[in-house]
């Protein structure tokens, strides 16, 4: 429902200033232009790609013109419609038109649509012109006013500079209309007390000829199905049939529906759901309101109300006043087409629209799985994400409860050290965090600029009311990598607690506050409830059931409360073990089917199913019952079990014959039965298994891990073999150190490309509160293989090599430690591998063969999977002592064991484990000879900076 004043009037961009005069004339063409790539790695020795910008070419009748280029299609488009604007002399306004002036183009306006040209125009009114001349006796060629302001979104401008109310009351445009076809009492008639308009001259014969009756003939009879919502919400939504006839204006069929015996008395709504939809409420007017035209008083907006009650649940759906019954239809005339378009509304697409308001309904309606998904407890990564993303739901969300876009600052981390080196997290704020509520869930950043960095990124959501009243803001301290993750996270925070709401609208204040503090959300009760009002007699809450979880002896199932099934049925896994199971973070694809069941009788309705459904184990993206039962089985099993009804609205939103389903649901005892199949399942990536175990990431403790010993030897020089892209290298320069020359080495282009253009940034910034002074005078990337000796890498103070043997063949993690130890002869060399007896714990399985034998013997033991699908090997500790203590015998050094995540004193012992090879003496260089000696060759050199030349 609408609220508030007069609001700042519209202005017209570039591109409807020319679509005004031009219309479907103008032609705009985007070319993709691919910039040279900036300056921002010099000395990088692999090619940079540029960024993608866009140019548009606009063609017109009389002219054609190219715009610059710019980062998104629009601007390119609006500025070329910019530049025609200016060359060709066109007249826009540049303040704000006057009262005097405004009913000069309203007036102009209504007479341009009586006219003879505007019959034949391609326009959604002009059909409703021409159905009038259908009408018979005194209807004949009457046009009901309340679509000219439906229709014609100009009549409504033009009413909104006449008087700011009509922002707030849009039915303040009749009286407008009224007014300015007074003045043209010459060539129109206004039935005195009668929302209608006609000509007073007929239509010439040829116009009628080639318009009316061209279009007449070409319709044939139909029967389209709508939904009609009783104002009093004890009443039934009920679908009902219209009979469409090309002889007949079919707003008369639905005024006759709603009662009426005149279509000038039905109003209509703004388009529901789309914009560009037909889909609109349709109802009476009040005989109140049109006393109040018939009356001639000139304050209307103290004039027009209505007496008729208020229909709640079609005023939800529309977002303005909707009083007594009304009609849902998909019916109408487009820009496309003079035929009547029209499409079935039944029960579902009712359903649909009513979820589609709430986050949970819009995320399952993304998903087509009313009955199966749900809104997911945490953003994982884009790539394994399904459905629409959390920035997205809010977005809609918003427009759907008729609340300005939410505005999305994302803000840089940049990590600082200080004393007691650890990580100190400094924030740079957003400059213009609320410069432009109008573009679509906006995103700013430093400097009004999207984020580029390549620290750490924190954002913060704000959400206003349409009269720009904070409603409420989210502003937690989680930083992630990426700017997009950020986004997503702190979006899903603020649609979690929106969804809890939903679910009980009846929650205390005092919880309510409870549940935002834990999110970090701050909100205004006294707006939030008062935009959220209509909602709570419109939804009864989604589903308010606490789910545990408890457990059946039947087969070992567990589920959660709730979902403990129907009669007797218990949930039954049949078929053989593949062995190939999920685990948390798993990747899965299930086909499935819900079928609704009354309690002794055989027959069952489907009313939802998917043959390939994926989704992510752990996260809460489907209902709890299915993912409690996805995870105790095995690729190539189904499972059977029966669930507790969710609330009316979804099971009605996914069928499309609600008649059958709503005898079925008024039966005594009614449930879902679901089975499934689990077609396959995808492992989680190591980083991200690593990531919900450890906190920090395991990957954080390595480096800090490194950093310890990087100190302790005063180390000034450092080799990272499998540098990647530059993650500890880059982490490095975030600690004081006494590092004066840091070298990585990798055989990946790309990854090497990435970790110059981090480097470079941060080597060449000026010293400032919130990067560490710097010893570092030299650094270098090269390009080359670790198993290949170059003696440019000889001699140095440390040598870094965390997990990256596991991505060779095991005889080549035995190499690289042999050429390592013998011929580059680092003072300390740090090894990490993942401990392969830790999968049990991340991967949530027992270490136990499945063929029997000794439990005893780790060699036979083979039930966990390796944590990334790039491991050519996992070692368990044994495996991994025996492999590095060869090597120090072998070539003179000590080694000692540790590492990080998890207790080297508990077992499995730690999740990542680490070797310290130390020399014991100067070691003469032995160079690789015989076979080694063939692949001994320089790296090639991808990158290289020094101080010097800063």
């Amino acid at each position: 429902m609408e609220t508030g004043g007069a609001s700042r009037k519209p202005t017209l961009t570039p591109k409807a200033v020319i679509h005004q005069k031009y219309g479907s004339k103008a032609c705009y063409k985007i070319e993709e232009v691919h910039e040279p790539p900036p300056n921002g790695c010099p000395g990088l020795a692999i090619a940079q790609k540029g960024a993608c910008s866009f140019r548009c070419n606009l063609e017109l009748p009389d002219i054609s013109v190219v715009s610059g280029t710019f980062k998104r299609k629009r601007d390119a488009e609006q500025s070329a419609a910019e530049i025609a604007i200016e060359k060709l002399g066109i007249h826009t306004r540049t303040n704000d038109p006057t009262a005097e002036e405004s009913w000069d183009e309203l007036v102009a306006r209504i007479n341009y649509l009586f006219s003879n040209e505007f019959l034949s125009a391609l326009h959604p009114l002009s059909g409703h012109f021409r159905d009038a001349t259908l009408r018979e006796g005194d209807l004949y060629c009457l046009v009901p006013i309340s679509v000219i302001f439906a229709y014609d979104a100009r009549m409504c401008n033009l009413s909104k500079w006449i008087d700011p109310w009509v922002e707030s009351n849009p039915y303040l445009v009749i009286p407008c209309i009224l007014r300015a076809a007074a003045k043209l009492s010459e060539s129109l008639y206004v039935p005195k007390g009668q929302l209608s308009i006609r000509r007073k001259n007929p239509y010439p014969s040829e116009v009628m000829t080639s318009t009316v009756t061209e279009s007449s003939l070409s319709s044939e009879r139909s029967l389209i199905e709508v939904v009609r919502i009783p104002h009093l919400l004890d009443k039934p939504v009920e679908s009902i049939i219209l009979d469409l006839s090309p002889t007949r204006y079919y707003l008369d069929l639905i005024a006759k529906e709603l009662g009426l015996c005149d279509a000038a008395k039905v109003f209509i709504s703004r388009p529901v759901g789309r914009v560009s939809s037909e889909t609109r409420l349709y109802f009476a007017a009040s005989v109140t309101f049109l006393s109040d035209l018939a009356s001639d008083l000139l304050d209307f907006k103290e004039a027009l109300h209505f007496e008729e009650p208020l229909n709640a649940r079609a005023t939800y759906l529309s977002g303005q006043d909707i009083y007594g019954d009304a009609i849902l239809a998909n019916i109408g005339y487009t820009w496309k087409s003079k035929e009547l378009f029209h499409e079935n509304i039944g029960l579902q697409s009712y359903y649909r629209m009513l979820i589609n308001k709430t986050p949970s309904g819009i995320y399952k309606l993304s998903r087509e799985a009313m009955l199966t998904a749900q809104l997911p407890s945490t953003f994982t990564t884009k790539a394994n994400w399904r459905g629409a993303f959390p920035r997205d739901v809010l977005c809609t969300f918003c427009r759907q409860q008729r609340l300005s876009e939410p505005i999305i600052s994302a803000v840089s981390v940049i990590a600082s050290s200080k004393s007691s080196d650890k990580q100190n997290l400094q924030v740079v704020d957003s400059a213009a965090v609320e410069q432009d509520h109008a573009n679509r869930g906006t995103i700013v950043g430093n400097e009004g600029q999207r984020v580029e960095s390549e620290d750490t990124f924190r954002s913060e959501v704000r959400i206003y009311s349409k009269s720009q009243e904070l409603i409420l803001e989210c502003s937690p301290i989680d930083t992630f990598k990426k700017q997009f993750d950020s986004i997503q996270n702190v979006s899903l925070r603020v649609l979690l607690w929106l969804d809890a709401y939903f679910k009980d609208l009846h929650v205390s204040l005092e919880r309510l506050t409870s549940y935002a503090e834990a999110l970090a959300i701050r909100f205004n009760p006294e707006r939030f409830f008062e935009e959220l009002a209509s909602c709570r007699s419109v939804h009864s809450g989604l589903n308010s059931k606490v789910e545990g979880e408890i457990s059946h002896k039947s087969n070992g199932v567990k589920l959660p409360c709730n979902y403990v099934g129907c009669g007797d049925s218990f949930p039954n896994i049949r078929g053989s073990d593949s062995g190939i199971s999920p685990s948390n973070g798993s990747l899965v694809c299930i086909s499935y089917n819900v079928a609704l069941k009354v309690d002794g009788v055989e027959v069952t309705e489907t009313i939802e199913n998917n043959d390939e459904f994926e989704f992510e184990i752990g996260f809460g993206c489907v209902i709890p019952c299915l993912e409690a039962i996805v995870q105790q089985m095995s690729v190539g099993q189904s499972a059977y079990f029966s669930a507790e009804l969710p609330p009316r609205d979804f099971i009605l939103a996914s069928t499309l014959d609600s008649a059958r389903i709503l005898h079925l649901l008024d039966s005594k005892e009614c449930c879902l039965d679901y089975s499934c199949s689990l077609l396959r399942v995808t492992q989680p990536l190591e980083d991200r298994m690593e990531q919900a175990f450890f906190s920090p990431p395991l990957s954080k403790q390595r480096v800090e891990f490194a950093v310890k010993y990087i100190k302790e030897s005063h180390a000034s020089t450092l080799v990272d073999f499998g540098c990647g892209s530059g993650s500890l290298l880059d982490s490095l320069l975030n600690y004081h150190t006494s590092l004066q020359k840091i070298v990585g080495v990798d055989i990946s282009q790309k990854s090497l490309s990435r970790a110059a253009k981090i480097l470079h940034s941060k080597l060449s910034t000026e010293p400032n509160s919130h990067l560490p002074r710097t010893a570092i005078k030299s650094a270098v990337l090269y390009y080359g293989s670790i198993t290949d000796f170059d003696p440019q890498l000889c001699d140095f103070d440390i040598a870094t090599c965390l997990e990256v043997i596991e991505h060779m063949e095991e005889d080549q993690a035995y190499r690289f430690g042999n050429l390592v130890l013998s011929s580059f002869c680092p003072k300390l060399l740090v090894v990490s591998t993942p401990n392969y007896e830790y999968n049990v714990i991340l991967q949530g399985s027992n270490l136990s063969s499945q063929e029997g034998g000794d439990s005893d013997d780790k060699t036979q033991l083979q039930p966990c999977k390796f944590r990334n699908h790039d491991h050519k090997f996992e070692w368990t500790r044994e495996q991994f002592n025996h492999w590095a203590r060869d090597l120090a015998t072998r070539h003179n050094y000590s080694v000692e064991f540790s590492g990080v995540g998890g207790s080297g004193h508990l077992e499995p012992g730690y999740a990542s484990q680490i070797a310290i090879f130390r020399r014991k003496s100067e070691t003469r260089h032995e160079y690789p000879t015989n076979d080694a000696a063939e692949s001994a060759h320089e790296y090639q050199v991808i990158w290289e900076w020094n101080s010097s030349s800063k």
